[in-house]
């Protein structure tokens, strides 16, 4: 079990994380964080991730009305963001980076994930160097594929905050 102070597993194999720990791993939150719980890491190798689809998910309302289908590139982002944890658990200074897509590749929808379901998210490193990867996803419902993609990523140093805030106009005839 992770400490509870670093979510980063410490030794082992079988080690899981709970929202907590993946909370302080990942930068996500509501609706865009879609991992729950981590239930087996082998570090810097692999991870298997649950994802609990309710009928509570904000893109249900419109994909699609009446035969809800869980978008198939929130099920490939939700194999990033396992990947995410796993090989955050090896960044130091972490709070500073973010892990961004850069490719998605050979990715095939197999069947339809609907609410209810829960999905088990398996994801295999093909290749980490640092600051780029290269992973092995697959995500099944009820022990059935229903999604794999290969996805590619790199650690980038996260910027400052930008001021957000948009100038407003002058009033009308006073200088600008």
């Amino acid at each position: 079990m992770s400490d509870p102070a670093n979510p980063a597993p410490t030794s082992g194999e079988n080690l899981q994380i709970n929202i907590d720990g993946i909370l302080k791993l990942l930068p996500h939150r509501y609706p865009m964080l879609l991992i729950d719980r981590v239930i087996h890491i082998i570090r810097t190798k692999r991870i298997v991730a649950l994802k609990n689809v309710t009928i509570n998910e904000p893109f249900f309302a419109g994909h699609f009305p009446g035969y809800p289908i869980m978008p198939g590139v929130l099920i490939v982002e939700a194999m990033a963001q396992a990947g995410a944890v796993l090989l955050f658990t090896e960044v130091a200074e972490r709070d500073d980076k973010l892990l961004v897509f850069t490719g998605i590749e050979r990715a095939r929808f197999r069947r339809p994930v609907t609410p209810g379901d829960q999905l088990r998210i398996e994801v295999d490193v093909l290749a980490f160097r640092g600051t780029a990867g290269r992973l092995q996803g697959k995500a099944y419902v009820d022990g059935k594929l229903a999604c794999e993609a290969v996805v590619t990523c790199r650690l980038l140093n996260r910027q400052p905050k930008q001021n957000t805030e948009v100038p407003q106009p002058a009033p009308a005839g006073e200088p600008a």
